[in-house]
């Protein structure tokens, strides 16, 4: 259990910081009440996860050697794909996501009345960061990490990596926005998923 946890809280941690979803929740909380984004925001983020570690939990069927060599491969494809995507970035701030992500809001953003109810901020902030975790790597990471570990560990370390990095997002969004280097945040993924999958090798012997 502990493993999975361990896992699950590392990589996505550090695969969420400076995500997409990341400036979404930081462009809502500049908008509007952070508690309020930030309480849609970890909904969203922990009823993916729930989902996920379901959907690794299927793959479970299947014999557990097969589902650790897919492990292994699909976190050293990650890696790889990863560290070459930072060798062609420049070390600036993560230009394209905050664009993708203020697009996103605006979009969202012009079909709500002038007035926002509170209900009406939770349910924006759910909806725009559950739809924009959808087929993101990391949901596919925690896929790949419930099929072969312990899913209640996974599970509470993927909710915290996200929970933190919500937190991050909404306390320290503005600040972050033009800091975060999409680089060194890309190449820290690709060490990471490397060494997981470096892990799950040598677990095969």
């Amino acid at each position: 259990m502990l493993t999975g946890f361990t896992a699950a809280l590392l990589l996505i941690t550090v695969s969420e910081l400076g995500d997409k979803t990341f400036f979404i929740t930081a462009i809502l909380a500049m908008r509007h009440p952070r508690r309020l984004v930030l309480i849609g925001s970890v909904a969203a983020l922990a009823v993916m996860t729930v989902l996920s570690v379901m959907f690794g939990q299927v793959a479970m069927l299947l014999p557990q050697v097969y589902v650790q060599w897919a492990e292994a491969i699909l976190f050293l494809g990650f890696g790889l794909k990863l560290i070459y995507d930072a060798q062609q970035m420049s070390d600036q701030p993560a230009v394209a996501e905050q664009a993708e992500a203020l697009e996103a809001v605006t979009e969202a953003e012009a079909k709500l009345p002038k007035r926002h109810s509170k209900l009406a901020i939770v349910s924006e902030a759910f909806g725009l960061v559950f739809v924009g975790e959808w087929g993101d790597r990391t949901q596919i990471a925690t896929i790949a990490l419930a099929a072969a570990n312990h899913p209640v560990g996974v599970t509470l370390g993927a909710i915290l990596g996200h929970t933190i990095c919500a937190a991050l997002a909404v306390v320290c969004g503005k600040m972050l926005c033009g800091r975060i280097s999409e680089r060194t945040i890309t190449l820290l993924g690709g060490v990471l998923f490397l060494i997981f999958a470096a892990v799950g090798f040598y677990e095969l012997r």
